[in-house]
């Protein structure tokens, strides 16, 4: 009986924190084709109603040749490209920056992504740091379909490693009118806001004010596992359980993607005209979730941003604070200590487009 091979040095741990540098690139494996059940997977996954991402016949009346693929899932797909590279030994993701969606992805679009070390620095126990990259990705063609900047924890291969002298990108509040991308062909003259679930337009909101989405979702074990898997994202902390045991918690930590998903989809209650999602400017993971939890959200305009050129088309720029095993109503946000509310698992800062009337 011939021997089993030695798979010593064919596996591999991938990268920790001293094994990334400044103008590192890394091209991330595996492209993939995206098709309408993927749509649909994420559909059932988080309960999205939103109608452009749901309708062919709502699509083309906008210009739009078909239904695109859900801004949130693309977002997720090329994340998960990402993680082996970058994030696979990492203790959490911590935030994003400058995020730009560009062309929209339809079904029969093939992604794939590269990323580019922007930023180092080791924390002061020595057995982690934080790395910054810049992720990017592209159709079959070569177009950018999403450019985001995020930073992560990474443990240390060995404590004892000298630290690389630290870099910390200047990173912009928010992304700029000028960056953010209208679809080509976008025709908004023939919106049906009555299809789309909501009579409040652009014009009907106003800086300041505050949505209370008041549905909320609680996350299943199996769901949130099947959703990361969906988007390839191999990090360990989402479904070793054995490995989890050890660790902090003690359990499985929900993928904080799926918490955006899951903020965005109950967003629908109040942002239902919210049809494309332009950009992240900034945002972050407050705290874990874990299954079993139950997620609310609430939502705050920041700004009303004017569209060069177009008169029939507006964006507003939104605070979204998901909750979790709390309810959205009282907008809770800051603690008695001035630090986050235990109860805000994510705070993020993003920009939608809206039609005007």
């Amino acid at each position: 009986m011939r021997a089993r091979n030695n798979v010593t040095g064919k596996t591999a741990q991938r990268n920790f924190f001293e094994d990334f540098s400044p103008g590192q690139v890394l091209r991330h494996a595996t492209p993939r084709t995206l098709t309408t059940g993927d749509q649909a997977l994420y559909t059932a996954l988080t309960g999205s109603r939103f109608a452009l991402h749901s309708s062919d016949v709502f699509a083309r009346a906008l210009g739009l040749p078909q239904a695109p693929l859900d801004d949130f899932l693309v977002f997720h797909i090329v994340f998960g490209k990402t993680v082996p590279d970058i994030s696979l030994n990492a203790v959490a993701n911590l935030g994003y920056a400058s995020c730009v969606f560009g062309v929209p992805v339809y079904p029969g679009d093939t992604l794939s992504a590269a990323s580019t070390v922007i930023g180092l620095k080791e924390n002061s126990s020595r057995e982690t740091g934080v790395v910054t990259v810049r992720s990017t990705g592209v159709n079959q063609n070569g177009e950018t379909v999403l450019d985001y900047i995020r930073w992560v924890m990474v443990k240390k291969r060995d404590p004892g490693a000298p630290a690389p002298t630290p870099v910390m990108p200047d990173l912009p509040d928010s992304v700029a009118v000028e960056n953010i991308a209208v679809p080509k062909g976008l025709d908004v003259s023939a919106y049906d806001s009555g299809l789309a679930g909501s009579e409040h337009l652009w014009d009907d909101f106003e800086a300041g004010e505050r949505i209370d989405h008041m549905d909320a979702m609680t996350i299943e074990e199996a769901e949130h596992q099947m959703a990361t898997r969906l988007y390839q994202n191999t990090a360990r902390v989402h479904f070793d359980l054995l490995a989890a045991k050890a660790g902090r918690f003690g359990k499985r930590i929900v993928y904080g993607g799926h918490i955006i998903s899951l903020a965005r989809a109950l967003s629908f209650n109040g942002l239902a005209n919210a049809f494309r999602i332009a950009a992240i400017n900034g945002g972050r993971h407050a705290a874990p979730s874990f299954a079993g939890d139950t997620i609310a959200a609430w939502s705050q305009v920041l700004e009303k941003i004017v569209l060069p050129g177009r008169e029939d088309l507006g964006a507003l720029r939104l605070r979204s604070v998901a909750l979790k095993n709390q309810p959205g109503a009282g907008f809770p946000l800051a603690g008695t200590d001035g630090k986050s509310d235990p109860a805000v698992v994510l705070d993020l800062d993003y920009t939608v487009l809206m039609p005007r009337r």
